[in-house]
């Protein structure tokens, strides 16, 4: 089938994610159906001039299912939709953590597949004000996506990509990988510790702020320069800290981060970040 051709559904089209992927899809060639359970969002949906249809007459329409919705729906909202899709269909969510805990209705005629995206890299080199102001990704400034499926058609993972690179674009480049293995990059690698550090870097601007005095335009423009530096530094290599950075790095890793730190990555330790975000009691093997 050519993809020109292609018809795919937006389930939760009037969510954070639901418009951000509508946005591009709309200005593609699909044929695309938009579904919105909420009044407010079936009325935001109508003022960008976007039919709303029922969800279960979406997806028995569609070549690709979008769920765009939050992570602890998806169980519910696949076993209303995946018994009416299509033979061959894709089933595309947005996240790995209900693929990964098993929590999707299964049908083996159809292919079920995760994109995440990666967002604008930090070390991005960004020529406008358009790509600039993109920090999130999906409109301006090129991004990556890391992409799982399950199934070993070619042709149905080719339409796939070419819905992600649409609804995510720009995009550079799609990464496959396995569903475990999303699920470790989203959430361990980028939200249990990255995310997390980005909050650490806010409280401890606050701190130097509101306890030690330091004038917030001062405090801010230290940290932020700083925060350049220490990624391309430790990232990229760019340059070598100073002997007394490393004495100081080395202080800091003593004081805040605990020696068993990596078991993050261990399965258990997964399982276990999964099934508190599902908000299940635990995954099932």
């Amino acid at each position: 089938m050519a993809t020109e051709q292609l018809t795919v559904a937006v389930i939760g089209a009037a969510g954070k994610m639901g418009l951000r992927v509508s946005a591009n899809l709309e200005r593609s060639d699909f044929r695309v159906l938009y579904s919105e359970n909420s009044p407010a969002g079936r009325e935001l949906l109508a003022g960008k001039g976007r039919e709303v249809i029922d969800g279960v007459d979406a997806a028995k329409e569609s070549d690709v299912v979008i769920l765009a919705v939050p992570d602890i729906v998806l169980g519910t909202v696949s076993e209303a939709l995946v018994p009416v899709m299509r033979p061959g269909a894709i089933l595309l969510t947005l996240d790995p953590a209900a693929a990964y805990a098993k929590l999707l209705a299964q049908r083996d005629d159809l292919h079920y597949a995760v994109a995440h995206p990666c967002h604008p890299s930090v070390f991005l080199e960004r020529t406008t004000k358009e790509e600039w102001a993109d920090t999130f990704g999906g409109i301006a400034a090129p991004q990556e996506v890391v992409a799982a499926i399950e199934s070993d058609d070619t042709e149905r993972r080719d339409v796939a990509e070419t819905v992600i690179r649409t609804m995510y674009a720009p995009v550079v480049d799609v990464h496959w990988v396995t569903v475990k293995q999303l699920a470790v990059l989203e959430p361990t690698l980028v939200e249990t510790i990255a995310c997390m550090i980005g909050s650490l870097l806010k409280e401890a601007l606050e701190e130097t702020v509101t306890t030690v005095g330091v004038p917030e335009p001062a405090a801010k423009a230290m940290l932020y320069g700083h925060t350049q530096v220490a990624l391309a530094n430790t990232l990229k290599g760019s340059n070598p800290f100073s002997e007394a950075c490393l004495i100081a790095m080395d202080y800091g890793r003593e004081t805040i981060i605990k020696d068993d730190w990596k078991k993050v990555f261990q399965d258990d330790e997964l399982d276990k970040v999964i099934a508190r975000m599902l908000r299940i009691k635990q995954i099932n093997r």
